[in-house]
């Protein structure tokens, strides 16, 4: 049986090790801060979607009264191609709803062919006319 619900801070390392497995972690980015810059804000909108009590997939919504975001979508790999992906992108795109947001953006590496046509297959489109612009603030060193 499949359940989705919203994080809690149990979940960290069960997450932490699911992110590891779908290659979304980097070195530069220490996802315990991510989760302690997620908590307390927008806590809702990060929702897990477990298996018979495992955590399969995530995704970490956000809003900030403009635009929507998602953040670490991820599916096991033992589970893509279910529709476990879209089931998460669904939830959190009907929470941003119900909170009146128009748009949703997100990011996919250039090079992840197959999440960005994943995205494709669910209606996403490619903005060829944006570039993305980053600058770290904080260190996560």
């Amino acid at each position: 049986m499949t359940v989705i619900r919203q994080y809690n801070e149990k979940d960290r390392e069960q997450i932490i090790d699911l992110w590891k497995t779908c290659n979304l972690t980097r070195p530069w980015n220490d996802p315990n801060k991510d989760f302690d810059r997620k908590n307390g804000v927008g806590e809702d909108l990060f929702i897990i979607l477990e298996y018979e009590n495992k955590i399969i997939g995530t995704v970490m919504g956000g809003y900030d009264g403009h635009r929507g975001i998602m953040n670490y979508l991820a599916v096991s790999p033992d589970f893509r191609g279910k529709g476990f992906g879209k089931m998460l992108v669904e939830e959190v795109e009907n929470k941003l709803k119900q909170l009146g947001c128009p748009k949703v953006n997100l990011l996919v590496r250039s090079d992840n062919v197959e999440v960005s046509n994943f995205y494709e297959s669910i209606d996403y489109k490619k903005q060829d006319d944006v570039y993305v612009f980053g600058k770290r603030l904080i260190a996560d060193d």
